[in-house]
């Protein structure tokens, strides 16, 4: 099993992509997945396409509320994943997503708060690979950025949604973590907007577009990173 990340520079990244893509329309024994999720009104729509030669394309779509862009992602991959294994003939999948820190998750198995999806996930890859063991997985990162024509499909179909909530939900522990860390940071802002020491002891940081750096918790990245 191999966990693959992007190439050396996006045209390179794209051209291997676009070669997997070749070498599957040719083959029923080769599987693509590609993933994407999209949050608004704090409903998540999450969406996977799995690609099987001179097959219908398979299309999942699923809303859920008050859950955090981690694991909405993570149950379209387990999604696709399983639609993957269930043909017979499949004995290489490719799963093509633009949150590779969420196919981490997968093979981290410490605890935390993903652990009901990974399992699933695990225990769909052990079925596969006990079929066979020269069955194979590779995950590919496709930032939305390349604008590669797959993965972009998924990524505009997760944004033409604009559901409301019908009833009330429960919130998943990650999800409240994210709001209580979201409800310190605004508390803090406003805290200092008020504060005399403003404009005196602290500086404000720019990004490359002249916005100002905030704390964020968007794909566990650090919110410095931005700062040269």
């Amino acid at each position: 099993m191999n966990l693959c990340v992007k190439g050396k520079n996006d045209k390179f990244h794209i051209h291997q992509l676009d070669s997997i893509v070749i070498e599957a329309s040719s083959l029923q024994s080769i599987a693509i997945v590609t993933s994407d999720t999209s949050i608004k009104n704090d409903i998540a729509t999450s969406i996977s396409h799995t690609y099987i030669s001179n097959q219908p394309l398979i299309k999942i779509l699923h809303h859920t509320t008050f859950i955090t862009s981690t694991e909405a992602e993570l149950f379209a991959i387990r999604c696709g994943i399983n639609q993957a294994i269930s043909n017979n003939n499949v004995s290489k999948i490719v799963v093509i997503t633009d949150s590779i820190h969420a196919v981490k998750r997968i093979f981290n198995l410490s605890f935390h708060s993903f652990q009901i999806q990974f399992m699933a996930i695990l225990g769909d890859l052990h079925h596969f690979f006990s079929k066979d063991l020269n069955n194979s997985i590779r995950f590919w990162e496709c930032p939305s950025r390349l604008d590669w024509h797959l993965h972009k499909a998924v990524d505009l179909e997760t944004k033409v949604f604009n559901p409301t909530p019908a009833y009330l939900c429960k919130i998943s522990w990650d999800y409240s973590k994210k709001s209580e860390c979201d409800d310190i940071s605004n508390t803090w802002k406003m805290t200092f907007q008020a504060s005399d020491g403003k404009n005196r002891q602290f500086l404000d940081l720019l990004d490359n577009n002249s916005n100002n750096i905030e704390p964020s918790y968007i794909k566990r990245g650090p919110w410095l990173q931005v700062f040269g």
